[in-house]
Formats: structure tokens, sequence, C-alpha cells
């Protein structure tokens, strides 16, 4: 939590060299860019050379125009030229100008740029303050954050004071608080380092309130971090009621404040009084978003103490007094579940759940979701699915989303029979959207070659209003299994599709063509095309698409068989519905299986079959 910089910043302390920081400052600076030394006396020196005359205004157009097109080329170093070259002469940029070039140096990265934006900063807040916005004073200060050069950032906002220039707190408060935790390592004596007593931060805030900076939640809840640090209950009460007077109705960073203040006492009991004090003052169901940084230190301190139980105590406390309407996410069981999660303790949080049910406590969804998210993590969804049961046979359930996410890790992690006793929980529970976790399983199932668990699970789903089949889902099953050479299955398949009314089409027939090509049985080949003629003789096309496809497939597989009769028939068939015939393919296929087929002797055994052979020799070419 951050609570521990800002109450140094006393405007009336002159800000010389011989300020503490000064020797930091000074090193940061270096090679000087912005000197901070006094000039001394030097009798030998030559004169000082005269004051630099005004630019003509068509010089200063010049210089502004040069500066502009250096920062939209982002050539720095003449930007940089130019704005010495106006200031020099006792003239600015215009203030959309200055503030672009003040954020360009700042977020360049580079120590050079940032002493250049600090410099700037520094003469402008003395020369021309109304030049500089606040979006600008804070991103410079951001920059100075991610440098870690704290000694310019806290000489930054005691020039701010020193001239007046009075900026809301929280455009530079909580970014000063983050550089001082960052250079502190978030001790508590290096905050006491600029705030010697209570009293101090207190006569800063005053003296901000003299100099017409009104506070705000940020600076009441450092104060409150103080008081509950020193356990001033008193002053704590006192502070509420001017923060009413104030009219900040925004508590959060205030409670946030004092549970991190309770924390570094050790005081957890003021802790769980101040969450369910919030609670209470939010009428339950008003989400006070303490945060995770928050609910890690809550969690931490009592784990430090061994104290599960207490954490246990606490989601239940705060599950009395939050209303049913509360987002699952925004409750106080989630954020510290979620916190144990965050921290790497996602065991810690199946301890904390424990324990509830030790206490005989309802368990609200807010506990089970975040372990529920980390079991899928670390693909332990065996337990997730476990957890799942728990919460149903409760009577809670989970939303479409938590169910579709943890069938999903389930398919990943290849734990199957997990996603099916999912995707069942999602069926008992009425979940009405199934789509996606069904169509999850399918997918995942035919990836890793699994068309026996395919049908096992679309014959368990299939009259399920809530879930759409169509043929396509069985032909994904047929296919899968005759690139298996599965055959069996796959006929099996087909007779169930049949059964249950689902009509095949020609993907259906395409995949059990080439399954039966590849094992060479050509009569059942036959059988498949003795029914799609069937078909097409009385519904046209309307099942199946008799194009190219389907008829190079039955072509070429009863050529092989040497079922000729059939060949003509489908010949007929698509010509009649003009589709292209590559005769060629089907010559190469008679030549590679039947080069030594006689026509006489055919002739002695089975005179249709001879007349069939003829036809296609002629029809192929290769009687020439």
């Amino acid at each position: 939590m951050a609570k521990k910089a800002v109450f140094f910043l006393l405007p009336h302390r002159a800000f010389s060299s011989s300020t503490t920081e000064t020797p930091t400052l000074y090193s940061f600076l270096q090679p000087s860019v912005f000197a901070l030394t006094k000039k001394q006396h030097q009798p030998n020196s030559e004169p000082s050379p005269k004051s630099p005359t005004l630019l003509s205004s068509s010089q200063l157009s010049t210089l502004q125009t040069t500066l502009q097109n250096s920062l939209t080329r982002s050539n720095t170093d003449e930007a940089w030229k130019s704005f010495k070259t106006l200031t020099t002469h006792h003239s600015f940029p215009p203030k959309t100008l200055t503030n672009s070039l003040l954020i360009h140096l700042s977020s360049l990265g580079d120590t050079l740029n940032l002493k250049r934006a600090f410099a700037s900063t520094l003469f402008l807040m003395e020369k021309n303050p109304m030049l500089i916005d606040h979006h600008t004073l804070h991103q410079i200060l951001l920059s100075m954050r991610d440098a870690n050069t704290a000694a310019p950032a806290f000489a930054l906002v005691r020039c701010m004071f020193r001239n007046r220039l009075f900026v809301p707190f929280h455009v530079w408060g909580p970014v000063l608080v983050e550089i001082s935790r960052k250079n502190n390592g978030g001790g508590l004596g290096g905050a006491f380092l600029r705030l010697e007593s209570v009293s101090d931060a207190e006569r800063v805030v005053g003296t901000m309130s003299n100099l017409g900076i009104r506070p705000d939640e940020f600076s009441f809840g450092f104060l409150g971090y103080l008081y509950a640090l020193k356990g001033l209950e008193e002053k704590i009460r006192e502070l509420e009621v001017l923060m009413g007077g104030f009219g900040c109705l925004n508590k959060k960073w205030f409670y946030c404040s004092l549970i991190s203040g309770y924390i570094k006492s050790g005081d957890l009991a003021s802790v769980e009084a101040t969450v369910v004090k919030c609670l209470g003052d939010g009428g339950g169901g008003k989400d006070w978003g303490f945060g995770v940084e928050t609910f890690c230190e809550v969690v931490k301190a009592y784990f430090q103490k061994g104290n599960i139980k207490g954490l246990a105590s606490l989601i239940v406390e705060a599950q009395k007094l939050e209303g049913s309407d509360i987002m699952i996410d925004k409750s106080i069981g989630y954020g510290i579940v979620n916190a144990c999660v965050n921290i790497g303790l996602s065991d810690k949080a199946h301890s904390i759940l424990d324990e509830m049910n030790a206490l005989g406590a309802s368990v609200g969804l807010g506990v089970y979701i975040p372990i529920l998210k980390a079991y899928c993590k670390e693909n332990r969804t065996a337990e997730a699915t476990q957890m799942v049961m728990e919460i149903s046979n409760s009577g809670l359930q989970l939303d479409v989303g938590t169910y579709d996410a943890l069938v999903e890790a389930a398919m990943c992690a290849q734990d199957f029979q997990s996603a099916f006793s999912l995707f069942r929980d999602m069926r008992d529970a009425r979940i009405p959207d199934l789509k996606g976790s069904y169509l999850t399983i399918m997918t995942g199932l035919m990836e890793n070659h699994r068309p026996e668990l395919m049908a096992a699970f679309l014959d368990e789903v299939v009259e399920d209003p809530r879930i759409e089949v169509g043929t396509h889902d069985w032909n994904s099953i047929i296919h899968a299994f005759c690139k298996a050479g599965r055959l069996e299955d796959a006929r099996r398949t087909f007779r169930r599709m049949m059964f249950l009314q689902f009509e095949p089409n020609d993907q259906t027939y395409l995949s059990m063509i080439n399954g039966y090509v590849l094992a060479e049985k050509y009569f059942l080949v036959l059988m498949l095309w003795n029914e799609v003629k069937r078909k097409l003789s009385l519904d046209g096309q309307k099942g199946i698409k008799f194009d190219h496809n389907l008829v190079d497939a039955f072509l070429y597989a009863m050529v092989k068989g040497g079922f000729f009769d059939a060949v003509m028939q489908v010949v007929e068939k698509a010509y009649e519905m003009r589709v292209f015939v590559d005769k060629w393919r089907y010559k190469q296929a008679f030549m590679e299986t039947h080069k030594k087929l006689k026509v006489a002797k055919l002739r002695k055994r089975n005179f249709r079959k001879m007349e069939a052979l003829i036809a296609f020799k002629n029809w192929a070419g290769l009687n020439a």
C-alpha cells in the first residue's frame, strides 16, 4: 500500500544547495544541464556578456516552427536547441508546444533527456508556471519513477510548492509514494527519514489547506495510515468526520490506508473491524474494490501469524453483510482467496475453504472461483471437477463462462473424463448455452484421434434440445473412424446416424468411400452407390451434392473393383447433371488393375458384364 512519502514536502522550506538531497540531485544533473551550484565571484573572469536581445516576430515564428517540426520528426537534439534559443531570448513556445516538448523529453527513457525535462520544468516553474499542464507534470514524475530517480522528483514537487503552482494532490502524491517506497524497500524506516512524526504530517496537510490545496481522499488516506499505525483511534474518527465536511464521499483509499496501517502494527482485529465497517457503510452490496495489493497484504499478515481460521472468519462475517446482488469478483471472499492464488499459495486457499466448512459456514462462489481458476492453470482438472460437484451439491451454480473455461482446461490436459463430467453437470444445472463446451469437447476429441469417445459422447447428448446436433457431427466421427481404418465402427456410426433420422450427405459418403477404397472393399462402395442412386432419383440433389468430388470417388472405386455397369451408371448420371468427368484418371485405374482382363473370357461367363466392359472401354478410349 502506498502510504509513506508525501508529508515531508513542507512548502515553507527553501530549496537550496544545503538540502540533504543536493549531492544526489547534483550528481543526477551531471554533466551539467541545470547546475545547482551558486556562482562564485571570480575577480579575474571576463565581464559577463550583454543580456540577449528580444527576438523579432519572424525569428520567433521560425524557431517555434523548427521546434514543432523537430518534435514531429523526433529530432530531439534539434528540438532542445530551439527551446534553449527561445528561452535564452526571454521567449516561450506556446503552451501546447511546450508541453509536447516536456512529455517527449521525459518519455525517451534515457538519463540525458530526463535531465532536460527536469531542468526545463524547474525553469518554467520559476519563470512561467502557467505553461505547465497538470498532465505533463504527472508524466514527468512517472518517468522519474520508472528511472528510479527519487531526489529530482521530490525537488520538482518542492519547487512546485515554492512557486505556488497548486496542482491537485492526485497528480503528484501517489507517484511520490511509489517512488519513496521503491527507494526505501517498502520499510517503515525509510518513510520516517522524510516524515518525523504524525504532527509533521498534520502540519503539511494544514499548510496545503492554507495554500488553497483542497485535501482529498489521498491526503486523508495517508493521515489515516499513520493514525492506524500509531493506534490513534480517536484521530481516525475525527478524520472521518472531516472527510464528510470536505465532501470526500469516496473512502476506498482511506480504508485501504487504514488496513495497511493496522497490518503494519500487527493489529489484525482492527483489520477485520475495518473491512466489516466498510461493508456496513456501503450497505453490503457496494463494491469497495480494495484491490489486489490490499488483499495480498491482508493474506500475508494472517499467514505470517498462522491464522488461517481468522481469514475464514473474516470471509464469513463479510458474507453476512454483502448483498446477494454483489458481483462475485467484487466480494471479500473472492479478494482474499484470489490473493492467495496470486502469491502462489493456492493450497492455502483450499485450507481457507476447509476452515470455512469446519465452521459450518456457507461458502460463496467468490471463494470457489479463484481456486477453480488456479486448478485450471495448474492442470489440476480432476480436482477442479470434484470441486464443481461440491459446488453443485451445495445449491450454488457456476456461470456458463466458468464451465466453458473448465471444460477447455480439461480437454487441453486430455482429461476427457473430467470434461464429460463437467458437461453432464452443465446439463443437470440447466445451463441454457451448451454450444461452446460441446464444440470444445468434439473438437478436442477429433484432434486427439478419439472417434470412439466422440461417438459415445454424441450418443449421450444427441437428444438434448439445447445442443444443435447435425449431420456434420456424425460426419466428423465417420471420417475419423475411416481414416483410422476402423470401418466396422464407421458403418456402425453410419447406421446409428440413419436410425436417429440424420440424413447422410455427400461428405458422409465421401468419407465412407475413401475408407472402403483404402481397405479395398469395393463391393461396399457399390452398395453405397445403389443407395445414392435411389436418393438422387427420388429427391434430386436435395440432401446430396452430386458434384465432381463424389462422382470421382465413386468412379475410381468401382473401376478398381471392376463394376463397370455401375461405372457407366455414374457416368450417365454425371452427364445428366453436367458434372465434369476426367476420363484419363479412370483409364489409368483400369490399366493398373484390369490390364489382362479379356472381353472374350467375359463373353463366356457373363454377357452383361461383357457389355458393360465394352461400353466402359469405348467411353474411356481403351479400344483404340
